[in-house]
């Protein structure tokens, strides 16, 4: 992407030194009613092209400034939670001490991957 942005800039200047070349001619800016401003047309082009990209500039640099430090602090308060998670002391799991597995409607215990108890298992020949 780096790459593409400097072929960019770099065919924008070749362009613009192509306009300074064939347009290197003196032009009078009327400012105010007695103040008159003698420059080249090259230079007043340069001048209103930065008028128009540098307030923009900033502004983009600023939303960019602004969302990193949005990440970053997401990032921060995503780390100290799964610190916290991970130093948090687990509570011990209610133990079943009845030795009775728990039976649903049709028979079937509870936990589905609990091996079956009854004897039509498949024909295993008992």
């Amino acid at each position: 992407m780096k790459i593409l942005r400097t072929m960019i800039w770099v065919l924008a200047l070749v362009a613009f030194l192509i306009f300074s070349i064939y347009n290197w001619k003196p032009v009078e800016v009327t400012l105010w009613q007695n103040l008159v401003m003698e420059t080249r047309l090259p230079v007043l082009a340069l001048m209103a092209f930065m008028l128009g990209f540098l307030p923009l500039w900033a502004y983009h640099l600023s939303v960019k400034w602004g969302l990193n430090r949005r990440v970053k602090a997401l990032e921060n308060s995503l780390k100290t939670a799964a610190l916290a998670r991970h130093h948090e002391p687990h509570a011990p799991a209610p133990v079943d001490t009845s030795g009775e597995k728990p039976v649903t409607k049709g028979g079937e215990s509870a936990d589905p991957l609990a091996p079956a108890d009854n004897a039509t298992d498949g024909g295993a020949g008992e």
